[in-house]
């Protein structure tokens, strides 16, 4: 099949640090999806990267700061690729792709596509990239960062895409159910009744991923089990893809009994929000302490999200933010606070307490 990617990429600088770019679609057909309805997608960009765009047929004029024009450039380049091989592009996909492009992700980051049966995901921002190469590469991942940046999502799809696949003989789903102390007997119910509620996300992601009467047939048959972290202990999970949720709220010890469930031709990955830790004051998050002991591991990667990788509706990410700042504002009180504090005086108690 010939390849019908942009023809024409002439670049020519302007006055200052202008540039200017031109591209040349040879699909006619393809470059209209491209533009989108009234050149809104084209009007996307424009407002994100601050450039101006000219169409004319097929062909598009990009102008403005030199930076700004070569990201616009990639970006167009890239979801025009994501048209010929078959996928969508939108509103989402074009804001996730300017996040690429404005985070210097590789030219490849864009073909890490994850096939499922109900649908194609990819990655919307260099990190979300990197945690992909990791999942493919390491067998045990951490991916810590605030709520919306696709740590849990990318790796369930992560996981039916193995499973669908024959790479695994199962997918093991895990969270820690009422606040890490799982004391699931004070709730009405059976256990299943007991313990839905806790693990509601994780059964999102997969109907979301497959076919509603398939999820069913695998859950009955095996093939994904959904279990609160206390289901783990004294197994060991060979051949599986494991993934443990929400491991902020998990102690050092379940952390640790966690971890050492994996077996042979597994992958595990751990993820979590060190911000939103749940335990009761003065209990060590297993996710912070995991953090810190294996930093050192080979075959255990890291990646660290942040709220520029939030892929929910934008004002989340200014809610992130948000709360960042405050907390922040608060610990620096704090400090100042325990410093200009006076000490009591010791009114000649030999105890040594204040």
């Amino acid at each position: 099949m010939t390849s019908t990617k942009p023809v024409v990429r002439a670049n020519a600088q302007g006055s200052g640090d202008d540039g200017v770019a031109r591209l040349q679609f040879a699909d006619n057909a393809i470059a209209l999806q491209l533009f989108g309805p009234h050149h809104s997608h084209l009007a996307r960009v424009e407002q994100k990267l601050n450039v101006e765009i000219h169409a004319r047929g097929n062909e598009i004029t990009i102008s403005g700061p030199e930076a700004a024009v070569a990201a616009a450039t990639t970006a167009l380049d890239r979801l025009y690729g994501r048209l010929e091989r078959g996928l969508t592009v939108d509103r989402e996909e074009i804001d996730a792709m300017l996040r690429m492009v404005s985070g210097r992700a590789d030219a490849a980051d864009a073909d890490l596509v994850i096939r499922t049966r109900n649908r194609q995901i990819w990655p919307h921002s260099a990190t979300q990239a990197e945690y992909l190469r990791a999942i493919d590469a390491s067998e045990l991942v951490f991916g810590e960062g605030p709520a919306g940046t696709g740590k849990t999502y990318l790796a369930v799809a992560k996981a039916v895409e193995r499973l669908t696949k024959g790479h695994v003989e199962r997918i093991i789903l895990s969270r820690p159910a009422v606040e890490a102390g799982e004391q699931l007997g004070f709730l009405p119910g059976d256990m299943r009744e007991k313990v839905d509620p806790y693990l509601r996300p994780l059964y999102d992601a997969l109907y979301d991923m497959l076919p509603a009467p398939q999820v069913l047939k695998r859950l009955e048959n095996g093939e994904i089990e959904v279990a609160p972290l206390a289901f783990m202990r004294g197994r060991t999970l060979s051949n599986a893809f494991v993934i443990l949720d929400e491991a902020q709220n998990t102690t050092a010890v379940q952390m640790k009994m966690f971890l050492t469930r994996l077996g042979d031709n597994s992958r595990m990955v751990v993820t979590g929000d060190l911000s939103q830790v749940d335990l009761p004051k003065g209990v060590r998050s297993g996710l912070r302490d995991a953090m810190e002991t294996l930093s050192s591991i080979e075959s255990v990667t890291f990646v660290r999200f942040n709220d520029a990788d939030v892929a929910r509706h934008p004002l989340v990410g200014r809610i992130v933010r948000a709360y960042d700042r405050v907390e922040t504002r608060r610990k620096s009180a704090s400090r100042y606070e325990r410093h200009r504090r006076p000490a009591k005086k010791n009114e000649g108690s030999d105890t040594g307490e204040e």
